[in-house]
């Protein structure tokens, strides 16, 4: 199945030649940067961990998975309002209400929306961790409740355990066997391109390098480790003890559609 989410950097597209990096058995599957999991549902396996620094986030899928209706209620609302007040309704949610005041279940509906409705799947916080993204821009109206999709996203969770954790947690996690795919905030490919506020403390260089190690240590543990990250000096550097390979992918940050050129990216393992 697919991802309820939308998501930049989605791996969506680049699934089947990721599939080609992927031990042909594993144990369970380990995603601490879950992002839209599109890995995760492409897979769907039957013993997973997802985990995030982005307790939003983490809320978001727990709801989901517990009491799918529960979350459906509130985002039927979000989508009615939507339908009649457009990009006015987007800014009225993100300047005027506080998604940590909510219960589980309403916080879920109000990512949901977010970000079905939001710039090109973009999730970025300020240094004090409130959501400053802009609305999206849409040739054809969006889908904010897509119901079948949610039951069966909450299907495929059912099985799953959720964990609002830094990634470094999955190290005591991971086991001989098991397979650990890692999405991290990408080391930034020109200064103009720096995105790393994906949560209000950052992902910059030492959490690039902790991740490095963290990969080095699950490797010798016999942890099979697939990563993902941008095709820079940096990034090069960092692994170049590992194996790498060049893939491509349409752009998604530019707001003009026209000027979104392909970029390559790594598959790290």
């Amino acid at each position: 199945m697919k991802s309820f989410l939308r998501w930049v950097g989605s791996k969506a597209k680049l699934l089947p030649t990721i599939r080609e990096w992927l031990p042909p058995q594993f144990n369970r599957y380990h995603e601490p940067f879950v992002g839209s999991g599109a890995l995760y549902f492409d897979l769907a396996p039957r013993d997973a961990v997802l985990s995030d620094a982005n307790n939003r986030l983490t809320v978001t899928y727990g709801a989901i998975q517990r009491n799918v209706d529960a979350v459906l209620t509130p985002l039927r609302v979000y989508a009615e309002m939507y339908a009649k007040h457009g990009a006015a309704f987007y800014y009225h949610v993100r300047d005027k209400i506080d998604p940590d005041t909510m219960d589980n279940h309403e916080l879920a509906a109000w990512f949901v929306f977010m970000n079905r409705t939001g710039f090109n799947g973009v999730y970025r916080v300020n240094g004090s961790g409130d959501y400053n993204v802009p609305a999206g821009k849409f040739a054809n109206a969006p889908t904010v409740c897509d119901e079948e999709r949610l039951r069966a996203a909450a299907d495929a969770l059912a099985p799953t355990i959720i964990v609002n954790s830094d990634f470094r947690a999955t190290e005591e996690r991971a086991q001989p066997g098991d397979l650990v795919y890692m999405d991290p905030p990408y080391v930034p490919t020109s200064e103009s391109a720096d995105f790393t506020a994906y949560t209000k403390g950052g992902f910059g260089l030492a959490q690039q390098i902790a991740l490095r190690d963290m990969a080095v240590r699950l490797k010798r543990k016999g942890v099979h480790v697939l990563l993902s990250n941008s095709d820079t000096p940096r990034v090069r550097e960092l692994y170049s003890a590992f194996e790498l390979r060049e893939i491509q992918r349409g752009g998604a940050l530019n707001s003009d559609t026209e000027k979104r050129q392909k970029v390559t990216e790594l598959l790290i393992r």
